[in-house]
């Protein structure tokens, strides 16, 4: 009897531990699943660039590295890698999170930042968002680095925020910026905000972002002379992007690399510019986001994806300058986050082929294309809409044309179908409809969310191309780990991405 009973308490514990866990989330640094080496005896290295491609995995980098190959060996299948594939360091992390194995960019950010599972929307908190969690970056500044966020989105999005805020949900932007102005941080770079009166918030007598980012000893550079203009003596910078200052639909963010006008700082400018910032004897800790990858792949938007990943490869090659430099002193480690659309190299209709030759095509983002739509709306009664009209749209920004074009000869491979055109009708009707895109299953599992014209375009061009996304939401694929410089070592391997934490930890010697 007393051993029955012993049983029965031990059981009672072990579903109450288990129940407050599920409930409660983990209390201590989230163990890790595999067997992977996360120790390390070197010197910790002066300069760390933690670069993270949102929604950025193999098929994303792979396709970057087909696109770019293919247009230097058209006919024979070739890539041209990217820099940091090379990198010796090459590893596989796993992105689940504590309620799904499709995670989203809080509870990955929150992983790598700091090291812990939790769940999605969640910056830096247990998933009962009672504990907060203190990230590397956090660490490395009492440590007396001098610690850089940049990134192509805004910077109170989910990737910057976990590296200073801890906020119950993602979308607190105001509360975000404002944990960012008080982060102390040395350089901030990239993308505007998207609360930063707190109007979205309703927060009384807010004071705007930049007031207080100024009054906490900030330099705010809103122009790009202002910014070109930066240097070691500027003191703690807040470098704002000008085209994400006035960015239309409440973005926010850099253009996307495939809209870039010529003279526009990108990705890579703010990263160099962040070195020159940065610079100390003491050494830095940059982490980069190329966040408009995701973007870019939740719109199935194969050709906006593609230039944004070489973006994120240019700015690499600024560190690697460092590298080149203090190649002892330097570690640099590149990674995604998740992978976003379940892009797939590979579409039923081209069977073994690939096209990448018909994305050199596409002159501008599905974000560009979507104002070209909007304007036809504004102009054009439902009644009165014809696919007749918009074609010459579609052929300037998508590179496809009707049977009846004048280039239909010389094109014969971007030739609209009778079955394409079909679905650009339908998909016209959609967008002139005053109905919700997502009012039906099917309207979904066609549109998604976006603008129907516009990502049918989008499906047409990356079909014929022979790409193939599944999903407008994020995927469960692990991500690659590419690493070089000081401790590349540990980077070997399959690996959760709590572990990317415990490596970089480990490597530059804080807890």
């Amino acid at each position: 009897m007393k051993k029955r009973l012993i049983a029965a308490l031990s059981l009672l514990m072990l579903f109450a531990f288990i129940s407050a866990a599920l409930l409660g989330g983990p209390v201590s640094a989230s163990p890790s699943p595999y067997s992977t080496n996360n120790t390390y005896s070197g010197t910790a290295p002066k300069y760390v660039f933690l670069f993270i491609g949102d929604g950025m995995s193999t098929p994303q980098i792979n396709a970057a590295q087909m696109y770019l190959g293919n247009r230097e060996s058209t006919g024979t299948p070739a890539i041209k890698t990217l820099d940091f594939t090379k990198f010796p360091g090459v590893g596989s992390a796993d992105t689940y999170d504590a309620e799904s194995f499709i995670p989203d960019s809080a509870s990955t950010g929150t992983a790598m930042a700091s090291g812990y599972k939790t769940y999605g929307g969640i910056i830096n908190m247990d998933p009962a968002k009672k504990t907060s969690y203190e990230p590397i970056s956090k660490k490395l500044k009492k440590a007396g680095y001098k610690v850089g966020i940049v990134t192509t989105v805004t910077l109170d999005h989910a990737t910057p925020a976990v590296f200073y805020a801890n906020e119950a949900s993602r979308g607190n932007y105001y509360n975000i910026a404002a944990q960012l102005v008080k982060s102390n941080f040395d350089y901030f770079g990239g993308g505007y905000f998207l609360d930063p009166d707190g109007k979205k918030a309703n927060v009384a007598n807010a004071v705007n972002i930049l007031e207080q980012a100024r009054k906490s000893g900030y330099k705010v550079a809103t122009t790009k002379n202002d910014i070109l203009g930066l240097n070691n003596g500027s003191g703690k910078v807040l470098a704002l992007d000008p085209t994400a200052i006035t960015a239309a639909n409440d973005s926010y963010s850099m253009p996307y690399e495939l809209d870039r006008k010529t003279g526009q700082l990108s990705l890579a400018d703010f990263v160099r510019k962040g070195i020159e910032v940065l610079d100390n004897p003491k050494g830095y800790f940059m982490m980069v986001e190329g966040g408009k990858i995701d973007w870019a792949c939740h719109a199935n938007d194969a050709a906006a994806a593609i230039h944004d990943t070489i973006a994120l490869n240019d700015a690499v090659k600024e560190a690697l300058k460092v590298y080149y430099q203090h190649p002892s002193e330097t570690l640099i480690i590149v990674t995604g986050d998740h992978e976003t659309g379940g892009m797939s190299i590979g579409f039923a209709g081209t069977e073994y082929s690939t096209f990448f030759e018909k994305l050199e095509k596409q002159s501008r983002s599905y974000v560009e294309f979507d104002k070209l739509v909007a304007e036809y709306k504004e102009k054009t009664k439902p009644a009165s809409a014809k696919l007749e009209d918009l074609l010459p749209h579609i052929k300037s920004s998508y590179g496809l044309i009707s049977a009846t074009d004048a280039d239909a000869g010389k094109n014969p491979e971007l030739v609209l179908t009778d079955y394409e055109m079909v679905r650009l009708r339908d998909a016209l009707r959609k967008s002139m409809s005053a109905s919700k895109v997502t009012s039906t299953e099917t309207d979904y599992l066609l549109y998604g969310t976006y603008e129907p014209l516009t990502v049918t375009c989008n499906h047409i061009l990356d079909n014929k191309a022979g790409i193939n996304f599944s999903t407008y939401s994020h995927s469960g694929l692990a991500v690659p780990v590419y690493a070089i410089g000081a401790g590349y070592q540990l980077f070997y391997g399959a690996y959760d991405d709590t572990d990317i934490n415990k490596k970089l930890s480990a490597i530059t010697k804080v807890r």
